[in-house]
């Protein structure tokens, strides 16, 4: 039976700590290759830089199946020198502004430290501490001696640790979701073909799962990713049905307008997947790479799927914290979907 064990938290670990912002992805994109290699029967990165891997089945025709986890995370890139250790920086896929100052970064291949400033608060008026500072008036500071190069990336200087039976990192949307293809590349049942699409960019726009799509032409497409766990203190008392989701009740099957068969969300993934506590099927926005990775020319029939996380990257603290146990009930429930 698959199970999560410590190899496969440090597997977690060490993707985690890589930095992979959106159009940069090399360091986890090495991870992975070093991984897959020896399992698959197929390997390839396609132009854009995605890492797409096949396991063949048995039989004449096996059901193709997709999975999809995005290699990629938000982050920020540097966009001018400012000279004296201060870079202007522009932000990389979808990140609260309210968040950053003072939070301490690394810059570039080198993984240089610097942390976000901004004017202080002593030298600022009364109308300005009103309102939310502008990403363009804060900079990076990497001190006198620091260099960076207009390009380089940038993500928080936040190392992977457990605490509890939780797991505190950056990124862990959607590290989460390239473990577990790593680990379900391992155990494959014998009667799909099996599919894996480590995509890039999709934190800017779904680009690698759109060609992985078009790429495998599957039967079944499944977005393996995080999704928001909305269980802070609800003042109005209203359940919340958007995302109903909540740390350590396990993974989430969620309905929306690409999942186009309606056994796949309220009947067949619940009955199969006997250890989902969250009830019930949440319905977010329909969009991102929930979407792309099923716009295969067949039409395929997709689902995308989550694992309650705090913290998600639209609402950015250094932390983003999931329930460790979740890691293997989320991998349980895929190898059961899709045997």
């Amino acid at each position: 039976m698959l199970s999560i064990g410590q190899a496969q938290i440090k597997l977690l670990e060490k993707l985690c700590n890589a930095m992979a912002v959106s159009g940069d992805e090399g360091e986890v994109r090495r991870i992975v290759l070093e991984e897959v290699k020896p399992h698959a029967d197929e390997v390839k990165v396609d132009a854009l830089g995605s890492v797409l891997v096949r396991k063949r089945g048995t039989g004449k025709k096996p059901l193709r199946v997709l999975l999809d986890a995005h290699m990629d995370e938000v982050g920020f890139m540097i966009v001018r020198d400012d000279g004296d250790g201060f870079y202007q920086f522009a932000t990389v896929g979808g990140i609260d502004a309210r968040h950053l100052v003072g939070k301490q970064v690394i810059v570039g291949k080198d993984h240089t430290i610097g942390v976000i400033g901004a004017k202080p608060i002593h030298l600022t008026t009364p109308d300005e501490r009103k309102h939310t500072i502008d990403v363009e008036a804060m900079r990076i500071d990497l001190g006198p001696e620091g260099k960076a190069k207009v390009g380089d990336r940038a993500t928080f200087a936040t190392k992977f640790k457990r605490v509890g039976p939780s797991v505190m990192s950056k990124s862990i949307d959607d590290r989460i979701g390239v473990a577990i293809l790593i680990e379900l590349l391992k155990h494959t049942p014998k009667n799909i073909e099996l599919c894996l699409s480590f995509s890039v960019q999709e934190e800017i726009g779904l680009r690698g799962a759109a060609v992985a799509g078009h790429y495998f032409n599957p039967d079944l497409a499944i977005a393996v990713d995080s999704t928001p766990a909305r269980d802070l203190p609800d003042y109005e008392g209203r359940e919340n049905y958007t995302y109903n989701t909540k740390l350590g009740l396990g993974s989430r099957h969620l309905h929306s307008a690409c999942t186009h068969h309606q056994r796949y969300a309220a009947g067949e993934i619940p009955r199969r997947n006997r250890c989902q506590k969250q009830n019930p099927i949440p319905v977010p926005p329909a969009g991102r790479r929930r979407d792309g990775c099923g716009r295969a020319s067949t039409g395929a029939c997709r689902c995308p799927g989550g694992l309650g996380l705090r913290a998600a990257p639209l609402h950015p603290f250094p932390h983003q914290r999931c329930a460790g146990g979740g890691l293997e009930e989320y991998s349980q429930s895929l190898a059961r979907h899709i045997a």
